[in-house]
């Protein structure tokens, strides 16, 4: 999920933690700031985080990541806080756009769970997302309570782009300004797949069963219920403060019962500073 652009990806069956990172960075600054944001913005950004390897999971991954950025925020193309792609429609309460996501591979002999396993490759995301606003939105900004609805094909860019399944992940959003400048958002919402997608997770062929872990045929249905906050605070100028929060719970789920699921619940978090090297003089006009 490292990309070159500011975006929330949408979640997918597998933590994010690149994605994660991005977002709160940004989270909630559309909601708070003035209609008049430039066009684009460049920067840079470092930090830190730990989450575990996938809903389910008992191990965990920790990165630190310098990673650019970059913000576009045109009529039709936008590669902003919430999505890189294009825009179809706006209207005051609905919006519909494609866009694109992504995740990060991690091999089998990192996890326990998975080892003598495939890896799991870095997969890209792609197709429709409906962003309803549930309240009006000030001009030039975000309202600040919305639901999200992106369904996306998964593909394997490790593999021909071989297609893995479909993700289907609504989330509730809402964002505000707090007293001293701090800026929050939350989110909540399950994360669906299909059964081609819940078995590259969740699934084990005969041949890699082992003793304390069976086969497994994955099923369509609730990867996992998802919850996260994230705040950021402009420190001066072109500096800006963030951290998050997110937790993952695969209670109910499916696949509970997979061989591969060793935890019913875990936390990402990480915390970082993102700094902004240059910006445009246009202002987006939305």
């Amino acid at each position: 999920m490292l990309t070159s652009t500011v975006v929330r990806l949408h979640p997918s069956p597998r933590a994010r933690l690149a994605g994660a990172v991005l977002a709160g960075a940004c989270t909630a600054a559309p909601a708070g700031e003035p209609p008049s944001r430039p066009l684009w913005e460049a920067g840079v950004l470092l930090a830190g985080a730990t989450q575990p390897a996938y809903p389910g999971a008992d191990d965990r991954v920790g990165r630190a990541l310098p990673l650019p950025f970059l913000i576009y925020r045109g009529p039709v193309l936008r590669a902003d806080e919430d999505n890189v792609g294009l825009r179809a429609l706006r209207t005051p309460r609905l919006e519909l756009n494609v866009g694109f996501g992504g995740s990060l591979g991690s091999s089998a002999s990192d996890v326990e769970a998975r080892r003598g396993m495939d890896d799991l490759g870095t997969l890209i995301e792609v197709g429709p997302r409906l962003v309803w606003n549930l309240v009006d939105a000030p001009p030039g900004r975000s309202a600040p309570w919305r639901l999200q609805v992106p369904l996306r094909a998964v593909l394997d860019l490790e593999n021909r782009l071989r297609h893995q399944g479909l993700a289907f992940a609504p989330e509730l959003v809402h964002e505000r300004t707090l007293p001293g400048g701090w800026e929050l958002g939350a989110r909540f919402g399950p994360v669906f797949g299909d059964r081609r997608l819940a078995d590259t997770f969740y699934g084990v062929r005969d041949d890699e069963a082992i003793p304390g872990r069976p086969a497994y045929d994955a099923r369509a249905g609730l990867i996992a219920w998802r919850a996260g906050l994230a705040t950021s605070h402009t420190l001066a100028g072109d500096w800006r403060l963030f951290g998050f929060a997110r937790y993952d719970s695969v209670r109910g789920a499916a696949n509970e019962a997979s061989p591969l699921v060793r935890s019913s619940g875990g936390w990402t978090a990480g915390f970082g500073v993102a700094w902004t090297f240059a910006r445009s003089a246009r202002p987006a006009s939305d």
